[in-house]
Order: structure tokens, then C-alpha cells, then sequence
């Protein structure tokens, strides 16, 4: 019986890894508003990004505002590779970054460790 008990919570495991590594997630999606001649958004950094996914119109001068509470050293950078953007970001202040919107795509973003990812639309 113990056998059986073992396996079906090593099947169950298993299953949980592949659904969390693998499967398809939710992702919270925004759309930054214009004000003026620039768009803006804002990006709350605490185990992860939210939104993850972020629009922005093609030729829109953009400012994403990230704003980390996370403590965490993997999350204290944010890089934009397509973009040449590597920057720090301190806890408990926000800190803007300017995007240049003029090439309509998708785009990526990483925390420093490359273990958390957000996606920049740009249309």
C-alpha cells in the first residue's frame, strides 16, 4: 500500500513540475496610456513583472517605470537586450526607462539572472 501512496505522489509531483515549467500561463497584459506626447506604464517588480506583457504604440515616444519591492538580488536589474538596457533597479524607488518605439515588434525583457522574463510589444 505504501508503494502505492509513493508513486501516486511521485506521479503527481511529476505532473505539477511539467505544468509549472512547461504548461501555458496566464500572463498579465497592459497597455501603456499616452499622456501628452509620451506613453507611460507602470511595471511592479515582486517575483516577477506585473503586467509581464507590455504594449506600446510604434513612434510614441514610451517610459516604463519599474518600481521593485522584491528584495531579491535576481530581480535588482532589469535588461532589455534588443534595446542595450541594462539597468539597476533599487528597491522601494521607481525608476523610469525610455524606450524607443520606432521599430514595431516583439521584444523581451530579463531580470539580471535571466530567470525572469517579461514581453514589450510594440505596434
Amino acid at each position: 500500500m505504501s508503494k502505492l501512496i509513493v508513486t501516486v505522489v511521485a506521479l503527481a509531483l511529476i505532473g505539477f513540475i511539467l505544468w509549472w515549467f512547461f504548461g501555458k500561463h496566464q500572463v498579465a497584459s497592459a497597455a501603456a496610456t499616452v499622456q501628452g506626447t509620451t506613453q507611460h506604464i507602470d511595471v511592479k517588480v515582486a517575483g516577477g513583472y506585473t503586467p509581464e506583457r507590455v504594449v506600446l504604440q510604434a513612434g510614441v515616444p514610451a517610459v516604463l517605470t519599474f518600481t521593485r519591492s522584491d528584495p531579491s538580488a535576481c530581480l535588482d536589474r532589469v535588461v532589455f537586450p534588443d534595446f542595450g538596457i541594462n539597468q539597476a533597479l533599487p528597491q522601494g524607488e521607481p525608476e523610469a526607462i525610455t524606450i524607443d518605439t520606432s521599430k514595431p515588434g516583439t521584444y523581451t525583457w530579463a531580470c539580471g539572472m535571466d530567470m525572469f522574463h517579461g514581453q514589450l510589444v510594440i505596434e
